[in-house]
């Protein structure tokens, strides 16, 4: 496929494909035709990234794959037929529990129906994301046992650092860069060390800090969040032919 892509449209033989996969292996409560919307950026040139065939199953070529290329064909085969499949189904849960003078609240939910979730969750960066918020099922009136307390005292923290993952999903937001550059900009700030990696984190170096002080102190209008994603739409206006790059040019150079 095409991995510069920043389309979600795929073929109607695709779809076709798609539909007949899941019905046959999940059953037909858990297929939806569903079709999505392509950002307005979006150059839409190409298909989104799929399989090529859909009935070539990850875990079927596993022994012919190394393990890099196994994980990421089955990443792109799941999601892409997640993609095709209902919602989930959560119950919304507000519990009270009595215990003695006590009364103790937890909200939460309680998952009814898997749908798409079947073959694939969402990653978080974080592990107590995942975990918080599922409760078990309960019934009113229900005896329940104390297993433990744990105590806890919350502090209001600081930001989390950026990952690879909320930085590239933080210049999508913000306009900034295109699905070809997010890769090769990381690689860039890595190699000239101004950040490095601990664990999943982006920590800025000491080069990194002074790198980004003297740049934001000479060429504030530059290293500006807007005029960044500005001159993106303005190159996305020369190649669609509405704007003259020379005039661009004029405009910025001196």
């Amino acid at each position: 496929t095409y991995m510069r892509t920043d389309s979600t449209r795929i073929s109607e033989e695709a779809r076709a494909v798609a539909k007949e996969q899941i019905i046959g292996r999940y059953g037909e409560q858990y297929y939806e035709n569903r079709y999505y919307k392509t950002g307005k950026d979006a150059q839409d040139a190409h298909e989104g990234i799929r399989p090529t065939y859909i009935n070539i199953e990850p875990d079927s070529i596993k022994g012919d794959l190394t393990p890099d290329q196994y994980k990421l064909y089955r990443l792109i085969y799941n999601r892409f037929m997640a993609s095709q499949m209902k919602p989930a189904i959560y119950d919304t849960m507000a519990v009270n529990i009595k215990a003695n003078e006590y009364d103790f609240k937890a909200n939460g939910q309680n998952l009814r129906f898997k749908g798409f979730m079947t073959l694939y969750v969402e990653g978080t960066d974080e592990k107590e994301e995942k975990e918080e918020g599922i409760l078990p099922e309960l019934q009113e009136n229900q005896e329940v046992k104390l297993l433990k307390i744990n105590p806890k005292q919350s502090f209001t923290e600081p930001p989390a650092r950026y990952t690879e993952a909320s930085l590239v999903k933080t210049l999508e937001e913000k306009g900034i860069g295109r699905p070809s550059t997010y890769s090769p900009t990381i690689t860039t700030i890595l190699e000239r060390r101004y950040i490095e990696k601990e664990q999943k984190q982006l920590m800025p170096t000491e080069l990194g800090k002074v790198v980004n002080k003297l740049l934001v102190e000479n060429f504030p209008n530059i290293i500006d969040v807007e005029f960044t994603a500005k001159i993106e739409e303005e190159f996305d206006a020369v190649a669609e032919g509405k704007e003259n790059w020379k005039q661009i040019l004029r405009e910025f150079y001196p």
